[in-house]
């Protein structure tokens, strides 16, 4: 049985041709390729990459200037961090909670509309493995090609289960039985009706958005449509801690607010989504609202 794709490059010693990542004494990190023959340069002095090559990972180096180094494999929160951007990045924190609440699985059928600089397809193709699909629409042409090379970059070459279209996902959008599909866009309620085709009954939609306008106005756009359950949304945020001797406090910065999540469930055809009892404060839709809730919230 052969190998998921690009596992062979994520174990083992040193190979030509695989990312490294060098931590200095001060925790900053250095990534780059190893080519048989090349020297790594610092302002701290140089070293041979062949002084790595078949060596074990977690090797230490040292520069010419004395200065030890660590040498490990990029994990992928690191190589997305790092990696060439054309669009901004989804944060591993962020993908981590998609691969999660999103329920993404081995073998799963995904469509995936806005790919940006590739981060989350390469998380995603991680999860789905080699026997699943993942369909990724970029409208521009531009981020797409950026994402490609980094996502080819990490797995080595071409991944089985990717298909890449340059386009709009509700111009473009041909496949059926989709069991989730994530939109990480500037309006992904424009998205909905093409997206509720394409969802088995039970499959999720997630979404990414940045502000809380453009939440609002999804989360109103799918408890519209009728095809979903009620939506749930939420945002995450990290905060590091600093561990030395007695002194344990929580670092002074922390990765806030990146984006806001939403997740629904695709309802069976021809299902109405059950009533939810629920009273908004008053004002919380304006005059000229109809849709759900337009009685004031006395029907859920």
């Amino acid at each position: 049985m052969s190998e998921p794709t690009g596992a062979a490059r994520r174990r083992g010693p040193f190979k030509v041709g695989d990312q490294v990542q060098l931590t200095d004494p001060k925790g900053r990190h250095y990534t780059f390729t190893l080519e048989a023959g090349k020297n790594f340069h610092t302002h701290k002095g140089s070293f041979p990459h062949d002084e790595l090559i078949g060596a074990p990972e977690g090797s230490v180096v040292r520069t010419t200037g004395n200065v030890a180094y660590l040498a490990l494999r990029p994990l992928l929160p690191d190589y997305v961090l790092s990696m060439p951007r054309g669009a901004a990045v989804v944060y591993p924190k962020d993908a981590g909670q998609i691969l999660a609440f999103a329920d993404i699985f081995p073998g799963a059928r995904v469509v995936e509309a806005g790919v940006g600089s590739g981060s989350l397809s390469s998380f995603l193709l991680r999860a789905i493995g080699d026997q699943g699909m993942l369909h990724s629409y970029e409208r521009r042409a531009d981020f797409a090609e950026i994402a490609q090379a980094n996502v080819e970059r990490y797995f080595g070459g071409p991944h089985p289960a990717w298909q890449l279209t340059v386009g709009d996902l509700q111009d473009n959008l041909s496949d059926a039985d989709v069991d989730r599909v994530i939109l990480d866009m500037l309006a992904p309620w424009e998205c909905l009706e093409a997206v509720s085709k394409a969802l088995v009954p039970g499959g999720i939609l997630c979404c990414y958005v940045a502000t809380t306008t453009q939440l609002a106005r999804t989360v109103e756009s799918i408890r519209e449509i009728g095809s979903f359950n009620e939506p749930t949304s939420w945002e995450s945020m990290i905060r590091n801690w600093h561990v030395e001797g007695l002194a344990v406090r929580p670092d002074h910065r922390m990765i806030g607010h990146t984006g806001f999540l939403l997740t629904a469930r695709r309802l069976a055809d021809g299902v109405e989504p059950p009533m939810r009892r629920r009273r908004p404060a008053k004002g919380a839709y304006g005059e000229d609202y109809t849709g759900p809730n337009a009685d004031g919230g006395t029907a859920r």
